[in-house]
């Protein structure tokens, strides 16, 4: 399916939230649809609270946006065409090393200044709650119960806002489908791209794990995709602009970036993603996260996990939280090491 199919929602913001939408309206990858219908809800504010023209602001023409400024002043032609592009896809894929998300940056003392919150939460000296029994106090769901709750209280824990302190980076490679999901995790930001400067003239997609098991199925994905590139490149030779083209980039686009993400809410972000229910990409990307996290921080990442096995850990019945939709395994009786399937 290409980026431009319809989507249907209901879209909840504040006042301040539309304000800056439409000051930002002109930026890149904000298309004429999106411009049209920010200046709709603008238009629906001001019938409501005239007040608000008081404090609205036009919009910022593209050309005096920072990535406006840049693309004026660093031409395509300079840039020697998109030959440049494609030299950045090499190196980033290849600094992925195999992997969906990388570990590129996190605190060295992370596990010590965890503990070192926890005490200060309870006003301990190191004497009386060692690093290990803190964390695992903290991490461990059947101690620290809360982590088990379904409405999602550690935002508001004393105890659990010392996971706030820790930080992890990752760059990551993803489909649009995928990076939709994972926008959706609002609380774990992410630099993402001009989406028309990753373009190139080749097809740059991800298959789907599920795909490749059927001959068929691969031919007719890898056909479709081709033909893709093979219109777009058509619409470019043309003269369509490359924002207007990028309408038809499948779903399955790559999309590269990098991502930030404080502990307590990559934990809840994983407890949700680690599910084998979990859409293919995001979850193959949490299982690498945690994985690397283990290796560097072990006391921390041995409680990055599935929300199955920390409802076990936390004597929560029944185990799976999904109810009809059980993926059929008991993951919970499973090591990370283990964890495999194709969805």
């Amino acid at each position: 399916m290409p980026v431009a199919t319809f989507a249907y929602l209901y879209h909840t913001i504040s006042a301040i939230t539309l304000l800056r939408y439409y000051r930002l309206v002109e930026q890149y990858d904000a298309r004429d649809e999106q411009r049209l219908v920010v200046k709709k809800m603008v238009d629906a504010l001001l019938q409501h609270d005239p007040l608000y023209e008081t404090i609205l602001e036009e919009p910022i023409p593209l050309e005096e946006t920072p990535e406006g400024k840049f693309f004026l002043n660093f031409s395509e032609d300079r840039l020697n065409g998109s030959a440049y592009r494609k030299q950045f896809i090499k190196e980033f894929d290849a600094s992925l090393e195999g992997r969906v998300s990388k570990l590129i940056d996190y605190k060295q003392n992370g596990e010590r200044v965890l503990a070192s919150a926890v005490r200060e939460v309870f006003g301990l000296p190191e004497s009386m709650l060692s690093d290990n029994d803190a964390i695992d106090m903290l991490l461990h769901p059947g101690k620290n119960t809360l982590l088990g709750e379904s409405l999602v209280l550690t935002t508001h824990s004393k105890l659990s806002r010392a996971m706030y302190h820790i930080h992890y980076t990752f760059r990551k490679k993803l489909s649009h489908t995928a990076d939709s999901q994972d926008q959706r995790h609002r609380m774990t930001p992410a630099s993402r791209p001009v989406l028309s400067k990753h373009m190139t003239d080749e097809p740059d997609y991800i298959t789907p794990e599920l795909i490749t098991e059927d001959a068929d199925a691969l031919n007719l994905y890898r056909e479709t995709m081709n033909r893709t590139w093979d219109n777009i490149n058509k619409l470019l030779k043309l003269g369509v602009p490359e924002d207007d083209a990028a309408y038809l980039l499948p779903n399955a686009v790559n999309i590269r970036f990098s991502e930030s993400a404080d502990l307590l809410n990559l934990h809840h972000k994983h407890a949700m993603r680690l599910c084998y229910n979990a859409q293919e990409e995001i979850w193959r990307a949490s299982l690498d996260e945690a994985q690397q996290i283990r290796e560097i921080n072990p006391r921390i990442g041995q409680y990055l996990l599935p929300p199955c096995t920390i409802r076990d850990l936390a004597n929560l019945r029944p185990v799976c939280p999904e109810g009809t939709r059980f993926c059929g395994e008991k993951v919970w009786r499973y090591d990370i090491s283990e964890y495999q399937r194709v969805i």
